[in-house]
């Protein structure tokens, strides 16, 4: 653990529900790479990688912030969450919809990339703000 660091972080469970998140979606990322290797097929190869980018390493690097360094605010970190999910499972949604030639796809695609956007810009702010604000102590 780092130094200041605590198990009573209250950032804590968001960090672990973070990791959680990302492993699943790590799960689902390769199974599908592995399933369009198999089959020769690879129309959803921007679902694959989106999956495993914002999902798998997006999310997992945003649970290890939380789940080691914290931030003041245990709310930011939970809306932080919800918009970095809910952006995954619109990308989940709409990029195979595109490749279907859903004509809903696109829209529902542009607003997971911005939804992946603000979650972003969120982190930012949370990261640089976090500082001493997490960790009294340290001052």
């Amino acid at each position: 653990m780092i130094a200041g660091t605590t198990s009573t972080t209250p950032t804590r469970a968001v960090g672990r529900l973070f990791l959680r998140t990302a492993v699943v979606a790590g799960l689902a990322g390769l199974s599908l790479g592995i399933f369009m290797g198999a089959s020769h097929d690879h129309t959803f190869r921007t679902v694959h990688a989106h999956i495993n980018l914002v999902g798998w390493v997006s999310l997992f690097l945003f649970g290890l912030f939380y789940a080691l360094l914290g931030t003041a605010s245990t709310r930011l970190a939970k809306i932080h969450y919800g918009l970095a999910t809910g952006a995954l499972i619109l990308f989940a949604v709409g990029l195979p919809s595109i490749a279907l030639g859903l004509p809903w796809g696109e829209p529902v695609a542009i607003l997971a990339s911005f939804a992946t956007l603000f979650s972003m810009a969120l982190f930012a702010y949370v990261v640089f703000t976090a500082g001493e604000a997490a960790n009294p102590a340290a001052g």
